[in-house]
């Protein structure tokens, strides 16, 4: 009997550490299964109450932490769906709780309302036909507006007022200025839904980029429009629909109708007052070193005042539109960057400065929300660790900070509207995921959501240090993620990558599950790879200073910090230091291509994808903001331009690029790799027909297996 016990204990055992060596295949690295994912999703306070509510699986559950309910289900939901003609659901949709007996969710190209008590269905918004765009409701009275082309419509009850321009070149309701500044989108109702704002676009002086559509039987020119760095920009103006008299007006942005330079000023993070009497821009010149918040009156669209002015020698980006308080419709908070990092500052409506709300080494990143009183702002920001994110109360009198998420990690977190509760969802490196609701004024866990297991338990994993090297300046720390193969053998050396990005507005190395690697990472380590991330100065959330230092000089500072990544690479005893590699994409294609050009000692091996390679081809907002306009700054642009430098390759190069890209066009590979054959270099080449900047769906397993097996040809 003690024999057999002891079989089956050691079968066990076994089957246990079999089970702790499963590896990866290429085939699994888009697998949702193994990233933490929960069967909850939506959390949100109803109305003003203290309950909770949101979906498991597919039922909704509503009521005070600790003690939910189930209040509706798919089955009687899709029951409803059916009987009022629509099409039944596969799954319970995200519903946003409008109080605590009506929820609203989107389906079949519409907004509904279903109201639990009197069990009814209807419809608040839609789309009107299939190529309809930008569905943007407000949520007094439910007016909607979309977009059909470049025409934008406004719906309220069973009105349709529309604003449409036979120029195929004038463009309205839709995103300006590529996205930048903040820019998410084109309409901006008003608080009580009187008014709706929106930009109208101008590109008719903007050049045609040709892209080419080949699955034509006759391939096609498909052009779109893409200022290049140096070249016209396109103008933007503001308008204003007044719902109550079907009219438009557009803002008095250009008072100088002569001048050029106003024309293609930056109309950025529109702002309403809470009274509908004016709507707040702030407006930034072309070369980005100068902004001016000012407000227009709503009545007539004419200028009123500009509030203050920022300004800096290298460039200003606000990215966030003005908060007001709750309760003092006369103030707002301000991000601003102005003393080296991003924090917040309290103005009243005459552009006085009450005070700085918050100071330090660190960045404020985001408002979440106000106490009922509108004496506390709820924030995050990076405090307590570079690499992480927490919720802090802060007062706006004191600016006493108080933190309200002390786990270790990256946090996301819904505040009550009266500032008592939060429900808090973070997950670390160490932690895949957790999700609690938290009483504030008590700092004390009411119930724990979820907890979520490690998806990747059962398979063999590399092991994931984070820690800090010095940048080239031999001062700054520069955090790093080094991912090494599982059951590392002594004395064994292994190939290494060096994974890297760089660029602005970009942060790598985080506090967050797998330290912000993805599944492709593990399964090169599982393979026997070392790879290697470090965040050089230029990336984000570290302060102006260390962001903007590479200004007019993109890729050498950045490249300096990557070597000194290299450098700790190199005294590691597993590194091989004759078969390291380097990748990246975009902005870390550029870095890729320069780092091998100029380190060909080094790197045996790059894969550069979408790289930029001559930053004259890039669009005006990014590449005249870190680069200035070309005829300003020609020894920079020359000295990043990787074109004359294509005769110091050595070794194997792979670039990859998306045929149709529009984000950093194909011109940039193409004309490299003629710079290559011209200099008698071989490179290696390969097209994604029909992606743009980056390669999507199924297709991208087929982008990982190309790399890795260049990886395992030449750098194995």
């Amino acid at each position: 009997m003690k024999r057999i016990i002891f079989l089956a204990a050691a079968l066990i055992l076994t089957c246990s550490l079999a089970a702790q060596n499963k590896m990866l295949s290429s085939k699994q690295l888009m697998s949702r299964s193994l990233y933490p994912q929960t069967n909850m999703r939506g959390f949100q306070f109803v109305g003003n109450t203290d309950q909770i509510a949101y979906v498991q699986d597919t039922v909704l559950y509503m009521g005070n932490p600790g003690k939910t309910k189930a209040r509706f289900t798919l089955g009687a939901l899709n029951k409803i769906m059916v009987a009022s003609g629509e099409e039944a659901l596969s799954y319970f949709p995200y519903c946003k709780i409008v109080n605590d007996k009506e929820f609203r969710f989107n389906a079949n190209g519409k907004v509904l309302l279903y109201n639990m008590a009197k069990k009814t269905l209807s419809v608040v918004a839609q789309y009107p036909t299939e190529d309809a765009k930008n569905l943007d409701m407000e949520e007094t009275g439910y007016k909607s507006a979309y977009t059909q082309g470049n025409n934008l419509y406004i719906k309220d009850g069973s009105k349709v007022f529309s604003i449409e321009s036979a120029d195929q070149d004038i463009v309205f309701g839709q995103s300006v200025h590529r996205n930048e500044f903040g820019i998410e989108k084109g309409t901006f109702w008003s608080p009580m839904g009187n008014y709706l704002a929106f930009y109208r676009m101008d590109q008719s002086m903007v050049t045609d980029y040709p892209l080419v559509n080949t699955t034509a039987r006759i391939a096609r020119e498909q052009p779109f429009k893409y200022p290049m760095a140096g070249m016209k920009s396109h103008e933007v103006t503001v308008g204003i629909y007044d719902a109550s008299q079907g009219s438009v007006l557009y803002l008095d942005t250009r008072r100088d109708e002569s001048s050029v330079a106003e024309r293609e000023n930056y109309l950025t993070n529109i702002s309403w007052d809470p009274n509908e009497e004016y709507l707040y821009i702030a407006k930034i010149n072309r070369e980005q070193n100068r902004m001016w918040l000012e407000r227009y009156y709503v009545g007539d669209g004419e200028f009123d005042t500009v509030l203050f002015v920022e300004s800096n020698s290298r460039y200003v980006e606000p990215c966030d539109p003005m908060t007001f308080v709750p309760g003092h419709p006369d103030q707002f908070l301000w991000f601003s960057l102005r003393d080296g990092y991003k924090h917040l500052y309290l103005y009243n409506t005459d552009g006085q400065l009450l005070r700085q709300v918050t100071k330090g080494n660190y960045e404020v990143q985001g408002i979440i929300g106000f106490d009922a009183k509108g004496e506390n702002v709820y924030v995050y920001a990076n405090k307590e660790s570079a690499i992480g994110l927490a919720a802090y109360r802060v007062n706006l009198t004191t600016g006493d900070m108080v933190l309200l998420t002390p786990a270790k990690g990256t946090h996301s977190v819904v505040v009550n509207s009266k500032g008592t509760m939060l429900i808090d969802a973070y997950n670390s490196v160490e932690n895949p995921g957790c999700a609690q609701v938290i009483d504030i004024k008590k700092g004390k866990i009411l119930t724990t959501l979820y907890q979520l297991d490690n998806p990747l338990a059962d398979y063999a994993m590399p092991e994931i240090k984070m820690g800090t090297i010095k940048a080239a300046d031999g001062v700054t720390d520069l955090y790093y993620r080094l991912i090494t193969p599982p059951n590392r053998k002594a004395g064994e050396k292994y190939p290494t990558l060096v994974y890297v990005y760089g660029g602005p507005h970009s942060q790598l190395v985080t506090d967050t599950w797998l330290g912000g690697a993805n599944l492709y990472f593990l399964f090169l380590a599982q393979q026997g790879y070392v790879v290697f991330t470090v965040d050089n100065r230029g990336t984000d959330n570290r302060g102006f200073e260390f962001e903007s230092c590479t200004h007019r000089q993109l890729g050498t500072i950045e490249m300096a910090d990557q070597m000194e990544g290299v450098r700790f690479l190199q005294s590691l005893p597993y590194v091989d230091q004759n078969r390291m590699g380097v990748e990246g994409w975009s902005f870390g294609g550029f870095m890729t291509i320069t780092m091998k050009l100029a380190h060909p000692e080094i790197f045996k091996v790059g894969c550069a994808g979408g790289p930029v390679i001559d930053w004259k081809w890039y669009e005006i907002m990014y590449g005249e903001r870190y680069m200035d306009m070309p005829q300003e700054n020609p020894e920079g642009y020359a000295k990043a331009s990787l074109l004359g430098k294509a005769k110091d390759l050595q070794g194997r190069l792979l670039v990859i690029h998306g045929a149709e890209d529009n984000t950093v066009v194909w011109q940039n590979s193409i004309e490299f790799i003629d710079a290559c054959i011209k200099a008698g270099k071989q490179v290696d080449y390969f097209i994604y027909p029909h992606h743009e900047h980056n390669v999507r769906g199924y297709d991208r397993i087929h982008l990982y297996e190309k790399m890795f097996d260049y990886y395992e040809t030449f750098l194995k």
